[in-house]
């Protein structure tokens, strides 16, 4: 809603105050008074009112030096004023126009000539501030590091802000539908909440929106967060989308977590181990005999080596061109190895593997520790909510043309549609141990849709229909 009009009126006379208030009074004007030049600046400062009459002769500062310091400074120099005066002399008017004056009206003062004049400057007033606004509004997106667009109510481009035609690969001008546009050249995620005709049709939510050009050869992955506002108000621009690059933001929390993960699994346990050695031949050495000591030295030798091989993996995974995605990636036949891995990793029992025919040359384009950070995620989110921390695990994979179908079901328990709806939500700023968690929501499965969708995959989680627990199926791309 629009602020009511503002009208300041200086006087030195009251009655004059009280006379000119009461003709402008059934014009719903929100009116402020001044008694004084310096009062009036004061009051002009604080309210910045529509417009200023002000009469001429006053004492200390008249009317003309009022309006020479409103005109001098930057904050009122706009403000419209119109002199008050009962001096009808050509001389003063001149000398009101120099002052930087507006307009003038002689006293004694009519009626309805007051009130046109004041309906008239306040109209101009205002529709003089909206161009202003407007143009200063279009600066900010014509200079913004933001992309912004205005759609019409069937997706046709009314504006775009030079970041993101940037984006979208287009012109100032472009006959194709937006949702057409951005399909081309984006994967839409979450794919259910993009099933929309018209992107109008998208309600404002909280669930972020996501475009990602997944990594290739020649260039990482890229991320957009979309966002869209409604503008029910506006007879061409149905709404107004916002795009922001998050790609920083997304793939260095990805760094972190995965990081996080690999020292949590990959350095605790041989490092406890090696240390439990240690303090044995510490504290029993000199009775010991020298078989129990070489094979104690050689468990732990063991354990520093598989260390090592740890932290050079890590250093691998912190400073490569690319993290995920390299040109040998993994053969799918080492799969049913991996998932055996993570879940002894897990303290989990053996998933039943179920590998369809058909893989024994494909290979995924993840690398190995990209597959087993996802596993890794995908198995601790099935422990973390079983009602025992015990699920039954099965992994079945099957081929869709150049793609695996990777589903992997548990026995724990089913999710709110608020939990589904909310599953692969990308990146929040308030984790405080950066585990993947969703805050409000404790799913830990950002980090997988990050991985995926990064790649060019999918993610789905669904209720199983056959009892207690869930079904997440990927979609990852093969070589």
């Amino acid at each position: 809603m629009s602020r009511s009009l503002i009208v300041l009126i200086v006087d030195d006379n009251p009655i004059t105050r009280e006379l000119l208030s009461d003709i402008l009074a059934d014009d719903n004007y929100d009116i402020v008074m001044a008694g004084d030049g310096l009062e009036a600046l004061h009051i002009a400062a604080a309210q910045m009112p529509d417009l200023v009459l002000l009469d001429v002769m006053m004492p200390e500062l008249d009317g003309f030096e009022v309006c020479r310091r409103m005109r001098a400074d930057p904050q009122l120099a706009e403000i419209p004023i119109v002199m008050v005066t009962a001096l009808d002399e050509p001389a003063a008017r001149l000398q009101g126009i120099e002052a930087g004056a507006d307009d003038f009206i002689t006293k004694p003062v009519d009626r309805t000539e007051l009130r046109a004049r004041v309906r008239t400057i306040t109209r101009l007033n205002r529709y003089r501030r909206l161009v202003s606004e407007r143009a200063r509004f279009a600066w900010v997106l014509e200079k913004g590091s933001e992309g912004y667009v205005l759609l019409s109510q069937t997706d046709q481009v009314v504006y775009a802000n030079p970041q993101a035609q940037l984006y979208l690969g287009i012109g100032a001008q472009t006959d194709e539908p937006f949702l057409e546009l951005v399909r081309r050249q984006y994967r839409l995620e979450p794919e259910d909440a993009w099933r929309v005709r018209h992107v109008t049709q998208l309600s404002v939510t909280e669930h972020p929106l996501y475009l990602v050009r997944p990594e290739s050869a020649q260039s990482g992955a890229f991320w957009l967060q979309a966002q869209v506002l409604p503008l029910e108000a506006d007879p061409v621009a149905q709404c107004l989308v916002r795009l922001r690059e998050i790609t920083t933001q997304v793939l260095g929390q990805r760094d972190v977590q995965s990081f996080h993960r690999v020292i949590r699994h990959k350095l605790r346990t041989p490092l406890a181990t090696m240390l439990g050695g240690l303090q044995l031949l510490v504290d029993n050495a000199p009775s010991m005999s020298r078989e129990d000591i070489s094979e104690i030295a050689m468990l732990a030798f063991q354990d520093a080596k598989r260390l090592h091989q740890s932290v050079e993996a890590i250093l691998k995974y912190v400073n490569p061109p690319r993290a995920e995605l390299q040109e040998r990636g993994m053969p799918v036949a080492q799969l049913p190895e991996l998932v055996r891995t993570v879940a002894t990793d897990l303290e989990l029992a053996p998933p039943q593997v179920e590998l369809a025919a058909g893989f024994e040359t494909a290979t995924l384009v993840f690398e190995p520790h990209a597959v087993e950070t996802i596993l890794s995620e995908l198995f601790e989110n099935s422990k973390k909510f079983h009602p025992r921390y015990s699920p039954a695990l099965t992994v079945s994979a099957a081929r869709d043309n150049n793609s695996l179908v990777l589903a992997v079901t548990d026995d724990g328990t089913h999710l709110s549609p608020e939990q589904l709806a909310r599953v692969w939500d990308v990146y929040y700023q308030g984790e405080k141990y950066f585990t993947g968690q969703v805050p409000g929501v404790g799913l830990g499965l950002s980090l997988v849709a990050v991985l995926v969708w990064g790649a060019g995959g999918t993610c789905s989680m669904e209720n199983r229909a056959d009892g207690p627990g869930v079904v997440v199926k990927l979609v990852l791309p093969l070589f």
